[in-house]
């Protein structure tokens, strides 16, 4: 991992497990939304100091999930994600998910995320060091 969350893309693996099968015998599309969560997690776990951790989480205010291929039990996959730009009091969060075997890419999704006092579970404004290690800047691609 590097030290800059913002440049940085962070993977993870997923192995399908038989509870994240549907009725299609494919991934349930639920179960996309629980790995957006839980790889953003991690990355966030990853890179935040002791302190960060301590005082803020994350909120999600919008999913928005594109589906390309189906993921079947038995596929090994590799959960990736990094982060977009922050406006206001929303962080843009991306994700990525690739079947490892052939490099298909299964879903991309986009979220915006409000963080929150972890003490009072209100919305916060983030400090600058927030907004600069966990967000690209405006005119950044």
């Amino acid at each position: 991992m590097t030290n800059d969350p913002a440049t940085e893309r962070f993977d993870q693996p997923i192995a399908v497990q038989p509870e994240d099968i549907d009725l299609f015998d494919h991934v349930n599309n639920v179960v996309y939304v629980r790995w957006v969560q839980e790889i953003s997690t991690a990355h966030w776990n990853a890179g935040a100091t002791e302190a960060e951790k301590t005082a803020i989480g994350w909120v999600v205010v919008r999913h928005e999930i594109d589906y390309m291929n189906p993921a079947r039990l038995g596929d090994d996959i590799i959960a990736r994600t990094w982060v977009g730009v922050a406006q206001k009091n929303f962080f843009e969060r991306h994700a990525e998910f690739v079947r490892k075997r052939d490099q298909k890419v299964l879903a991309r999704a986009r979220s915006l995320w409000c963080p929150i006092d972890l003490n009072t579970r209100r919305p916060i404004r983030a400090n600058a060091e927030i907004y600069k290690r966990w967000s690209k800047p405006v005119n950044d691609s």
